[in-house]
């Protein structure tokens, strides 16, 4: 019997917790903190005890031994057991604010002053880069999920989505996003769609969003939105095959527009429902999923 194996990691204050959570709700024996030193030897109890499904969080309080774990990885790839590796990644003013929110001490800061607040906020931003280097291979090599600005919630639907994806030789997430909050951290590629007709300026169809029929059937009778699908179409098809021998196991292809809530999601809908025909395509509405 294969082990389902998912493996979470990513900054402090990124969300780790509450993706584990998902996963335990899933049905998934789920392990907080374990040190890279004991992930063979537990995998290897968890084949004596016939599992089938585990999750484990790892981070940064692991110090030095996190090299060791892109080597294990793959070793647990040859042995046969079928992994999934997820990053949760954020901004560093996202991470600040939510460690001023919480008053929680960053796991690599040494000495925080609370009586200077600039020297506290100096010091919790040299740990929080700090943090990014040392945890820049194990993102290299995982799923990422930008939490910047989604919601306990959203973050429970997006790791479910993923894990509930065919292992395939590469699965498509496709993206929407509003460019006034921000590219997403986790996007592979980024299309830029502000240019095309905005539904947005049609008072009938302001309140409604790229899903709705209205809205299609307009953006639809625009040769410029048929041609940015088909330059879009057309790039990643030259390139998935590429990507899947380079054994990618996931690519994020994020589209953006003013609003994140017309032309960026129909031409997701679209887009995943174009490629969904041969590839395992998911689809994320940012700016409405958590609506």
């Amino acid at each position: 019997m294969s082990l389902d194996l998912v493996l979470i990691t990513g900054m402090s204050g990124s969300g780790k917790s509450v993706a584990l959570h998902a996963l335990e709700d899933a049905g998934y024996y789920c392990v907080d903190n374990l040190p890279p030193e004991l992930l063979m030897p537990f995998i290897a109890l968890q084949h004596e005890q016939q599992a089938e499904r585990v999750a484990i969080a790892m981070d940064v309080r692991s110090g030095v031994s996190l090299p060791l774990v892109p080597l294990q990885l793959e070793t647990l790839r040859r042995d046969g057991v079928s992994l999934r590796s997820l990053f949760l990644d954020s901004t560093t003013d996202a991470l600040v604010r939510r460690y001023s929110e919480t008053r929680r001490r960053h796991p690599l800061s040494r000495q925080e002053s609370r009586n200077d607040v600039p020297e506290t906020q100096r010091v919790l931003i040299q740990a929080i880069e700090l943090e990014r280097e040392l945890l820049a291979e194990l993102r290299d090599g995982a799923d990422v999920i930008d939490t910047s600005i989604i919601r306990p919630a959203q973050l429970q639907s997006y790791v479910k989505l993923l894990i509930s994806a065919p292992q395939s030789a590469l699965t498509l997430v496709f993206e929407s996003f509003a460019f006034k909050r921000g590219v997403p951290l986790d996007a592979d590629y980024v299309f830029d769609v502000r240019m095309l007709p905005n539904p947005h300026y049609v008072p009938a169809l302001r309140p409604l969003t790229g899903r709705d029929e209205p809205v299609i059937d307009w953006l639809r009778r625009h040769d410029d939105v048929a041609r940015m699908y088909g330059d879009i179409e057309q790039f990643l098809t030259r390139w998935l095959d590429a990507l899947a021998r380079d054994h990618r196991s996931y690519v994020t292809v994020a589209i953006g527009c003013t609003g994140g809530q017309h032309r960026s999601v129909f031409l997701v809908e679209q887009l995943a429902r174009g490629f969904g025909a041969r590839w395992a395509a998911l689809k994320r509405h940012r700016e409405l999923d958590g609506i």
